[in-house]
């Protein structure tokens, strides 16, 4: 039985989760001390964290930077804001999902149980016998979930890694965002676009630190496309 740790101080709201979770067969903790967040993750040790960014004391993005320090596990943010700059910011911190309030119940519920297959079921089937891809210089480390490039390392999450694997399995090929969506999460159909966006939009940016600011491209109406036209070996 998957632990689920509910980081939410809307009692109402938490009550229906935890009463959700329950029913769907998990084994639910909710957080009533937020001094003490951090500590009480370290003491459960749950499989998934559902974490709200506006809590009292800190915030979500505060807690999940100081979680992420010692834990992997996932951690799906929500918020009310909903901009994608606020998206952007909590997932670079180390969220693998971020879902806008007011939510159903049930999209929350089909994302939780989708991150759990894909970190320890079904879907996460660990590497491909530690087969490492090198595409013009640049190391996909298919055991540490690392990019290399020119001496440099770079850790990516799990959805970067999942993404920038079957770029650069068919680099200098246009990849449509439904491709994509449909590699990355079982279920499209409770997938918000924009969490897509806000993966494309972390790993442009981890280019950009490698001095490769175009090597990941948007194709308006088509999708996405790894170029290694201007990447020196």
């Amino acid at each position: 039985m998957y632990k689920i740790l509910v980081v939410e101080d809307d009692i109402s709201l938490r009550s229906q989760l935890v009463d959700t979770l329950r029913v769907n067969g998990y084994e639910v903790f909710y957080v009533e001390d937020f001094h003490t967040v951090v500590e009480q993750v370290d003491r459960l040790q749950p499989d998934l964290i559902v974490l709200d960014i506006n809590l009292p004391y800190m915030d979500g993005n505060y807690f999940c930077r100081a979680i992420r320090k010692k834990h992997n596990m996932p951690i799906i943010f929500t918020s009310a804001r909903n901009s994608e700059s606020d998206q952007i910011l909590s997932m670079e911190l180390g969220g693998d999902d971020y879902v806008v309030k007011p939510f159903n119940v049930q999209v929350l519920m089909s994302k939780i149980s989708a991150s759990l297959r894909r970190c320890y079921g079904e879907y996460n089937s660990g590497s491909s016998g530690g087969r490492d891809i090198t595409v013009k210089g640049i190391t996909l480390d298919d055991l540490g979930m690392k990019l290399s490039y020119k001496g440099e390392s770079y850790e990516l999450s799990k959805n970067e890694y999942k993404l920038l694997k079957i770029f650069m399995q068919n680099p200098d090929e246009v990849i449509s965002r439904e491709t994509l969506l449909g590699e990355i999460w079982d279920d499209k159909s409770f997938v918000d676009d924009n969490t897509l966006t806000v993966n494309m939009t972390r790993l442009k940016k981890i280019f950009e630190s490698m001095g490769l600011e175009n090597s990941i491209k948007t194709k308006r109406g088509m999708g996405y496309i790894f170029s290694t036209g201007e990447i020196d070996e």
